[in-house]
């Protein structure tokens, strides 16, 4: 297994500071670490220069900033040219990291959504008809703008078409370029407590954390991680993160899944942990013969 992660900027030949210390912990555990130009793969330029200073010949992880699909389906293909092979191939990255990818398999335990393709009016008006009424929660394919939540996130009814437009309106103009996809309505559901992180490798859970915006806030000794091992074992991810909250009648409920190389990792959560997890399921793969 190897590790890529993104390289500083000023120091092109170090992990950025962000991704420094999973570097440090994979090297320390034997892993080999190379860097990326993250910058270079957004910006579209050549995605061989990107990677350009990862030797060939692994099977790969990659741990750094997110990337659009396409931008990673390049990466990987700039990777294959010099032998190496990202474990997560880039049509797994996708249904891990855009909601239409996963929810089917979440269903029952995640939010009632709907959504549309691209960002007009008519197709939003349709998918508030879908959802009906009550309050939801307005997100794309891959974020919501939950720290402009009055403005930017939080409907209040979804059958006032002309209120609900204009949060999506404000949305869309904070999300700029990096809208993708199209608008996702989620029903709204009462959480109460922080949210949890569940780290999954080859369908099963590796690590529980605290989630990343509150790293002081420990997984509670109840959680029973076991009820949500059938939807990510059918979601078949190499790598991924699943984030749970305690709705208001004490039921855990799935907010989300994410690709694993993207999802942050709570300061709270020693670095050496998820570095583990992950070279774990690399060993048992190559013992098993499989490809993960």
């Amino acid at each position: 297994m190897m590790l890529l992660v993104p390289k500083d900027v000023l120091r092109p030949r170090r992990p950025d500071e962000h991704f420094a210390d999973e570097a440090a912990a994979a090297r320390q555990a034997g892993i080999e670490v190379a860097v990326i130009d993250h910058d270079a793969l957004t910006r579209g330029d050549s995605a061989d220069e990107a990677v350009a200073r990862v030797p060939g010949g692994a099977d790969a992880v990659y741990r750094g900033w997110m990337l659009r699909a396409s931008h990673y389906q390049a990466m990987a293909a700039a990777l294959e040219r010099r032998g190496v092979t990202l474990r997560t191939g880039p049509s797994r990255y996708r249904r891990a990291h855009e909601l239409p990818g996963w929810y089917a398999a979440a269903a029952g335990h995640t939010p009632e959504s709907v959504w549309t393709t691209g960002d007009g009016r008519e197709d939003f008006a349709a998918a508030c008809a879908g959802l009906g009424s009550g309050a939801a929660v307005l997100r794309d394919y891959t974020k919501s703008m939950k720290h402009y939540w009055d403005e930017a996130a939080y409907i209040p009814d979804i059958a006032d078409v002309e209120a609900a437009w204009r949060v999506a309106s404000r949305f869309r103009e904070l999300r700029d370029d990096e809208f993708t996809g199209g608008f996702v309505l989620r029903r709204f559901e009462d959480f109460i407590g922080a949210e949890v992180r569940t780290w999954w490798a080859g369908g099963e859970c590796r690590l529980v954390t605290a989630h990343p915006d509150t790293p002081g806030e420990q997984p509670p000794a109840d959680l029973d991680v076991t009820v949500f091992a059938g939807l990510m074992r059918t979601v078949n991810l190499p790598f991924a993160t699943a984030d749970l909250a305690r709705r208001g009648d004490r039921e855990w409920r799935l907010v989300e899944i994410g690709d694993g190389q993207v999802s942050d990792r709570p300061r709270s959560t020693p670095a050496e942990e998820l570095i583990a997890a992950l070279h774990r399921d690399g060993r048992r793969s190559r013992e098993d013969g499989a490809t993960p």
